[in-house]
């Protein structure tokens, strides 16, 4: 868990911006669910058996004997939230959220324990064609931001009776080249079988190339679903590659899931990944609703922007102040601080030097801060009561006398 300070949160602070601008033209609109949660809705949700809920979910039980658990991730959040305030019954509804989840595993470059999540659900649209829209909501985001080597993977894993008929083939396979798989993928084959599909192991990998595979099993209708969704992309320019190996780490996903990844983050070029979740709803208590949602990862987004600040690429402005205020003196500081206070009150962005140092040395931090303007008041100006207004952009020999009093006037010359 690290801490982000202001040179970092501006990078942040970008992506959100460019989030909420993307989202807003596409109708999606912001949902905020606790960090804390009953963890029965994560083992209900996720899946019992899965590594999150089974490994790295951070539990523990609160002065009410209330086993609880900081969120893993967003969707059984938004799920449980949009069931519990009947949302569902005001049709489809087009959610987008944000902030930290927690998992306990090992830290390394863009992944944290705490780590944080820009997540979309749509609940409630079920034709191949939401599945493609909401693939493009995010790959349009990324484009947005400037991420380059973008690829989409993409697969389908049926209906829960095609994945239940694919299990029994899986298992048997995998049962019959136990010897040869790696520990955890022994340890999954009757806990979580299509996990085996995703393992990280080389070998695991390459002996999987003999595997049965689900797209082999999926039913005519789930063939023809994805040809769809296929379609669909194709349409939209968006490039895929079919990866039937691709599973996703949580239970809940049916029919379409994707990755999106970026050639410029090495092993972990993961970005974004989601898919449809058609049982969910219902699992947690709602009615049979069809859904599909993705998440990208912030930690992973901002070493990419942080690449391409380093190399030139992206600029990105510090907010420049409309007026640096210089003083020195009790009197003229305590001025210099109304008249801070004032302006901002009237919309504009005011910098107050608080060091007391010599004007000299005031002036330089005002430059380097970019101010075009800047106001000094020292004991001679709360004398008369007025303040010398200097223009730093233009480099005038000639201060302006300004009426301390005379703010409407000092805004209009700022604005």
């Amino acid at each position: 868990m690290v801490d982000l300070l202001p040179q970092q949160t501006v990078l942040w602070q970008h992506i959100e911006a460019h989030a909420r601008r993307n989202f807003g033209r596409a109708g999606v609109a912001e949902i905020r669910t606790p960090l804390l949660e009953h963890t029965e809705l994560f083992a209900r949700g996720i899946g019992e058996a899965t590594d999150v809920v089974g490994k790295e979910m951070y539990s523990f039980v609160d002065r009410g004997e209330r086993s609880c658990t900081l969120r893993p991730e967003g969707t059984a959040s938004v799920v449980r939230a949009a069931i519990e305030h009947g949302l569902l019954s005001q049709g489809a509804q087009r959610l987008w959220y944000g902030g930290p989840m927690f998992r306990y595993e090992r830290p390394q470059a863009g992944r944290q324990r705490q780590f944080h999540q820009i997540g979309v659900e749509w609940l409630g649209v079920a034709d191949a064609a939401s599945d493609a829209e909401v693939i493009a909501l995010a790959w349009d985001l990324l484009a947005d931001l400037g991420v380059a080597g973008l690829a989409l993977e993409l697969n389908s894993l049926g209906s829960s009776a095609d994945r239940a008929g694919y299990r029994d083939q899986l298992v048997t396979w995998l049962e019959a080249h136990r010897p040869q798989l790696d520990a955890d993928s022994q340890a999954r084959i009757h806990t979580n079988p299509l996990r085996v599909l995703d393992s990280k192991h080389p070998e695991t990998q390459a002996l999987l190339a003999g595997a049965p595979t689900l797209a082999d099993a999926l039913s005519p209708g789930s063939r023809e679903r994805f040809a769809q969704v296929q379609e669909a992309l194709n349409a939209l320019d968006i490039p895929f590659v079919l990866n039937p190996r691709l599973v996703r780490g949580l239970d809940y996903y049916s029919h379409t899931a994707f990755e999106i990844t970026s050639s410029q983050l090495g092993a972990q070029a993961t970005v974004c990944g989601g898919g449809r979740y058609d049982g969910l709803v219902e699992q947690l208590g709602g009615a049979p609703t069809p859904a599909i949602g993705w998440a990208l990862g912030m930690e992973r987004l901002v070493l990419l922007l942080e690449q391409r600040r380093a190399s030139g690429e992206l600029a990105l402005a510090a907010t420049v102040p409309d007026l640096y205020v210089v003083s020195r003196g009790e009197a003229a500081e305590r001025a210099g601080l109304a008249l801070a206070v004032a302006l901002r009150r009237s919309g504009l962005a005011v910098e107050r030097d608080t060091s007391g140092s010599a004007f000299g040395k005031q002036l330089k931090r005002a430059q380097r801060g970019g101010a075009a303007w800047v106001a000094l008041i020292g004991e001679e100006e709360v004398a008369s009561a007025q303040l010398r207004l200097r223009s730093l952009a233009s480099q005038q020999a000639d201060d302006q006398l300004i009426p301390l009093a005379a703010l409407d006037d000092l805004v209009r010359m700022l604005q």
